[in-house]
Formats: C-alpha cells, structure tokens, sequence
C-alpha cells in the first residue's frame, strides 16, 4: 500500500460523518458518561465534610447526617451503575454500527476498483483492513469520544474545587501537567508509527499464509514444506521486532507517566503539609486535595492506558482511507446511457495501450473489426497483448489511446454494467466460488430459475457429471472448486455464461489446461455456446481456431497478419510459422 503522511485532524475529520450518524446515541452517551464522573467527584467533597464535621464539630456529626449522605451516595451509586450499562452496551453497539457502516462502504469501493489494483496490492493485506482494522475503529469509536469527555470533565472540576480550596497550591499542581503531556505526545507520535508498521506487517503475514495455504498442492508437490515455514519465520519475525518496538515505547510512556505521578504526589505532600502549618490549608482540605489529586492522576493514567486503543484505532483509520482513497479508474461518464439491444460488431479504432504511466506500450494503434455473429481468433507469441486487448472490449481496463466501439457506440459512453452484461468471458484459470455447484452456475443470471440453470448445465454438457455426484447440483464444489476436476470446473464455468446469454464471447485460452478428452468434451460445449454469437477466442492450440471466420496475428509490433486460415497458410508468413511449429 502506498505511505503517505496523514495528519491527526484530517483522520478525525474523514471519520466525524460514521460517527456524527449515531449523534443521538453519541450525546446520551456522553450524557451517561458525565453521571459516571458524578460519584468520583462528589466523594471527596462528602469526605471532606465528615472531616471538617468530625474534627470542628464531633457532636453535630448525628447518626442521621451519616444515613443521609450515606444514602445520597447509594442513589448516585445506583445512577452510576444504570449509566454505566447503557455506555457499556449501546456504545459498543454503535461502535459496531459505525464499523459495519466502513466495512460495508469499504467493500463496495473495493468492487470498484480496476483489475490494476488488484495487480499491485495483496489480498491478505487488504483482508487484514477489513477485519483487524476496522474491529479496533470500533472500539476506538466507543471509547475515545467517551475518555476524552470524561477526562476534560474531571480535570476541569478538579481544577475547580482545587482552586477553591487552594490556587498556588493547584497552580504548583498543574504546571507539572505540560511537561507531562509532553512526553506522552512524544511517545504516542512513535506509537502511531510503529502501530501502523504493525499493521502492514500482520498484513504481509496474512498475505503469506493464504498464498502458501492456497498453494500447499504445489507445497507438497514439490516437498517444500521447510521453504514455506522458513518464509513465514522471517515474517513472523519482523512482526515481532515491530512489536517490541512499539512496546518498548508504551513501556517508555507508562514509566514517564508513572514518574510524574509521583512527582505530583511528593508535590502535594510537601507543599500541601507547608500550607498546612501555615494555616493556609485545613487537614480536611488536605484530605479532600489529595483524593482529588488522586482522581486527577487516574484519569490522567486512564488517557495513557487508552493511548494504545486510540493509536490502534487511528491506524485503523488511515489505513481504511488510503484504500477509500485509490482512484476507480474504470468508472461511468456522466451522461453514461445503457448499451441495450446489442447485435455484436466490434471495432477497434487507432487503440493503444499501457500499464500505467512508465510502462511500454502493450498495445499500439490497433485497427480492427468484427462483424456480429462472427468468429475471430487472435494468436501470437507470448507478450503481444492477445489477453490485453480482449480484456479491453468490456473495460477491464480503459484504453490509454485510440476508442473501441460496439455496434457504432463507444464504450465509454455506456454504462459498464450493461456493457458487461453484454459481453460473456470463458477463462483458462476457472474461478468457482465456495458453495455449490448450482450457486456458482446461478451466478451468471442470479434471478434465473432452477429449470433454466439446469438446461444451461445441459447446453454446456455439464448435466450428466453433476447428476454422478450424490447431491447434484447441490454438491458443494469446494475452495476454488478444489473437488471438481479441470474439465468439470470448465464446462460449470460455460454452464454459467450459457445461462447469462451474452452476444460477445470472449474465449481466453479456455481449453489450454486441459487433457486430450476433456478438451474435447469442453471444445463441443464452447462451439455450441458460439453458435450465433460474436466470438474473440485467443488460442494457443491453433487446430481448435481452423474455423474461425478470420484469424488475426497479434505481435509485439501489433496486428501482422489477419485473413482464413487457408489464407494464411497459403501466406506462407508468421501464422503459417506457427501452425507448423504445433503440428511437430
């Protein structure tokens, strides 16, 4: 993922609009928090009053002043414990809220973005971003508008009744307060940072392992068992010198906090045993001073130990937006209409393009026409852009030259719903999701009834395999379809664009993985599903593409040659080369 510095403010500024949704919840919330701070605050005064009761007037201090306050502080017990329930349960839930509201938002903007995304980033790092992270938004979401209120709360009243009771010596108190905050401010700019390297590093891990786990046939296949722990050692390790790098700051913050703690405390003693003897402070005051001290230290030592929680949650965050921030490449223009009533011709006009900005071109001015209902293959050498240039017809990716027109239409003024709804894509690495073999067939028209998924399992000759399993098409195919063979897993794969009923087919290599018989099987399902359709097919197995109605010779230099296949033969030139070079 790209570094890039985000500021504190901008954070907070993204993540206000989850948070200000749930106001209404937020500020009863807070309300319930300022009840919670009622009894703290109030305990020293009460302490203070049966001091000063009982040292200057002992007889007046009766059994019912005690019942009294004793039963006045059970009623604000009572209230702090209703009030605490209600922050303890609704916040979390609206802390729950606010992430499913990211994850949702955060998973929509993923399906968005371009295949050159997914390119350039890993899965198992953009996984941890939508799990770990957003988890610790959560908690951060509840806690923190909480913590900070509760702390400006008790530290403003606490500076209140202090310097009612005494100002030099509450103005002695809280000038150690900067040089406190300070440090923290210090230790918590490292925290971010070494939280943040956390992240990317639990992240690679997790990229490690779903790689090495989904690849473990490979694994196994080739005995490197010992190669893949040693990988995940060296991760695992560098998660863990991370890891004490930023605990050795925690412990850095926690020890500083803890000595000015004590500073405050011998700071009080002192100074407040001297007002004392001057007759500037009563020992009631005294007492009353040092349990509010004491209060202001646990708030202040509750800000430090949710220092952690903010920091998670605050990388939680950047890291949320620097993916809510990648640019959907592939979008609709403004005045995008739908592409409706396609008949199939295709037209490739002056088309360029490149992997980004300071890559060579893939393609250059390439000019080229399909007729609907026609049959067009594209061969070439490896690296002369075959799979590039099909992927560019529904917008894969967007051409950096040049327009490509479908029925006289650009495709950029459409919308890519419905020019992908119009163009249907058979793949030689077949994708089938985890569930059954009827989900991943119903996939391609989601709204279709079961007689018409089982009729195109039938189009496809897939219908007679899936009958042999003993729950049919409610066979669970398993991760990636793990438990069907190549050639089953491709003709489900047919199964489900025979069933969306495109115009466009695109054939990318779709027989190439496969042996003799289940090509053979699978070549039947493909020209059935061809069958009055315009057809692109990029085919290394030049025998399967004889019949195309033209063939089409892509090199590095771009289109060299395009005619029949007896034409080029007769040619004498690349693709007769090449057709040669098979057949030996």
């Amino acid at each position: 993922m790209e570094e890039k510095q985000i500021t504190l403010g901008s954070l907070i500024k993204r993540f206000m609009p989850y948070l200000t949704k749930y106001k209404g919840v937020l500020i009863f919330d807070l309300f319930c928090a300022a009840l919670t701070s009622v009894c703290e605050l109030v305990f020293p005064m009460l302490v203070r009053y049966i001091t000063n009761m009982g040292i200057n007037n002992l007889a007046g201090l009766t059994l019912e002043i005690i019942i009294k306050i004793a039963a006045f502080y059970l009623i604000l017990r009572v209230i702090d414990t209703a009030a605490n329930y209600y922050m303890a349960y609704n916040g979390h839930i609206m802390g729950t809220k606010i992430e499913t509201d990211m994850r949702r938002d955060l998973f929509a903007h993923l399906e968005k973005l371009s295949f050159s995304y997914y390119s350039e980033h890993k899965v198992g790092q953009i996984m941890s971003r939508i799990t770990n992270d957003l988890f610790d938004i959560t908690e951060f979401a509840h806690h923190c508008p909480e913590e900070l209120f509760i702390a400006a709360l008790k530290i403003t009243v606490s500076f209140i009744v202090l310097g009612n009771i005494n100002i030099w010596l509450t103005l002695i108190i809280f000038a150690v307060l900067p040089f406190m905050f300070w440090v923290v401010k210090y230790f918590n700019t490292r925290m971010r940072r070494t939280f943040k390297e956390r992240r990317n590093r639990l992240g690679e891990i997790n990229a490690q392992v779903e790689d090495s786990l989904l690849g473990i046939r490979v694994v196994k296949s080739f005995g490197n068992e010992e190669i893949e722990k040693e990988k995940f050692e060296r991760g695992n390790i560098r998660f863990y010198d991370i890891k004490r790098k930023s605990y050795s700051y925690m412990a850095g913050n926690q020890t500083a906090t803890r000595f000015f703690e004590g500073i405050m405390y011998v700071t009080v003693l002192t100074a407040g045993a001297i007002f004392m003897i001057n007759g500037k402070v009563s020992p009631a005051d005294l007492t009353a001073y040092l349990l509010y001290v004491g209060t202001l230290l646990s708030t202040i030592r509750t800000i430090l130990q949710f220092t952690e929680q903010f920091q998670s949650g605050m990388t939680g965050i950047e890291r949320f937006i620097e993916i809510m921030d990648a640019p959907v490449e592939i979008s609709d223009a403004e005045n995008a209409v739908d592409l409706g009533d396609v008949k199939g011709d295709i037209e490739f006009k002056n088309v360029s393009f490149r992997y980004g900005d300071d890559n060579a071109e893939v393609l250059s001015n390439i000019n080229m026409s399909v007729e609907h209902g026609k049959s067009v293959a594209v061969v070439g050498p490896s690296g002369g852009g075959k799979t590039t240039m099909c992927n560019l017809i529904p917008r894969f990716y967007d051409v950096t030259g040049g327009e490509i027109l479908i029925d006289g239409t650009d495709i950029k003024t459409v919308t890519t719903r419905s020019l992908r709804q119009a163009v249907g894509v058979v793949q030689q690495e077949v994708y089938l999701f985890s569930g059954t073999i009827y989900d991943n067939i119903l996939y391609g028209k989601p709204n279709a009834s079961r007689d018409e998924v089982i009729q195109a399992a039938k189009d496809a000759g897939a219908h007679e395999f899936i009958m042999g399993f003993e729950k049919g098409y409610d066979t669970y195919v398993g991760e990636r379809g793990v438990k069907l063979s190549g050639g089953q897993k491709q003709r489900i794969s047919i199964a489900r664009v025979f069933l969306k009923n495109p115009p466009i087919l695109i054939l990318d290599e779709a027989t190439s993985a496969l042996d003799n018989e289940s090509e053979y099987i699978v070549q039947q399902s493909l020209e059935r599903l061809a069958a009055g359709r315009t057809v692109l097919t990029i085919a290394h197995r030049l025998t399967t593409i004889k019949n195309s109605d033209k063939i089409i010779v892509l090199t590095a230099d771009g289109i060299a040659e395009e005619g029949t296949h007896s034409a080029l033969m007769e040619k004498g030139g690349i693709y007769s080369q090449l057709y040669k070079m098979y057949l030996v």
